[in-house]
């Protein structure tokens, strides 16, 4: 005790030294130098998007099959960050939900948005059940509804819902997909959940101009079921993304990439590449890796 009472000063000068150090780490890696983050997460066979907006507003559209899911984050997000402003999920299918159990039981969680397309599965039971217990905010996505991240200057952030502009409770759960649109500035990412061809031409009806962006994640991994010429033509991207894991079910398909060849846009894939980190200021788009 002796040896404690003599040393205290020396202690606590070290126990503010490590305070200073965590102030600063903590300021520096919040600091995102008004860099909007769009991280396409490397979860296997499914689909998981991490939004980080310039001023720390975080996204979680869809969470994979599994876990794996926190792995992923854990590779982006800070590890004293324990929170996820919205989760959201584009429908019930367990490639899209599966880990979402898992990330409401680590981070807590504001806001829940979900289609109304239920299942009686057991993944999509663990996840209502999961949502309930966090006693977040859910909503119905409908077409119109703005998600506000914020503003960066004069360049407001916002995930803006396509799709759907109806009750989908009585649909197919890929016909029932939540489309959304990530806008930041003058950049904008097209995010479409499993949404089928019939969809696309669909929101292709109902103002083509919406759907012109920067970056196109494909409907149902790339599947022929998805990614019309319509929808290519009308979004005309930069780049695509396919969300697809090794040994797949045969996807991408041939017709698909037969369609993205012969409008000759990059293709960016999880099977091949990893996750796929995208930056934006508000004027450009580029990919990390």
């Amino acid at each position: 005790m002796q040896n404690f009472r003599e040393n205290f000063k020396y202690y606590f000068v070290g126990f503010l030294v490590v305070i200073a150090i965590f102030v600063w780490y903590t300021t520096f890696t919040e600091d995102r130098n008004g860099y909007l983050t769009v991280a396409f997460l490397d979860v296997g066979q499914g689909d998981a998007v991490f939004i980080d907006a310039p001023n720390g507003n975080q996204i979680l559209i869809d969470s994979g099959v599994n876990k794996k899911v926190l792995s992923e984050l854990g590779k982006i997000m800070p590890f004293y960050d324990r929170s996820i402003d919205v989760i959201l999920a584009t429908h019930p299918d367990g490639d899209h939900i599966g880990g979402f159990p898992s990330v409401l039981d680590k981070f807590k969680v504001s806001t829940i948005i979900e289609s109304g397309n239920t299942s009686g599965s057991p993944v999509y039971e663990e996840f209502n059940k999961k949502a309930n217990e966090e006693n977040a905010k859910r909503i119905l996505a409908r077409r119109g509804q703005r998600i506000e991240l914020g503003f960066v200057g004069e360049n407001d952030v916002y995930l803006e819902i396509l799709f759907p502009d109806r009750d989908v409770s009585g649909l197919e759960a890929n016909d029932a997909s939540i489309v959304a649109k990530l806008v930041y500035g003058s950049n904008s990412f097209l995010l479409t959940g499993d949404s089928p061809k019939k969809m696309e031409e669909y929101l292709v009806s109902l103002s083509p101009e919406d759907l012109d962006v920067d970056v196109l994640k494909l409907g149902h991994h790339g599947s022929k079921t998805s990614t019309s010429e319509s929808l290519v033509g009308f979004a005309s991207p930069e780049y695509v993304i396919i969300q697809v894991g090794e040994n797949n079910y045969g996807h991408p398909s041939p017709e698909t990439l037969e369609t993205l060849n012969n409008f000759e846009i990059p293709i960016l894939r999880n099977d091949l590449l990893g996750a796929i980190i995208m930056k934006s200021d508000g004027e450009g788009v580029w990919f990390l890796r």
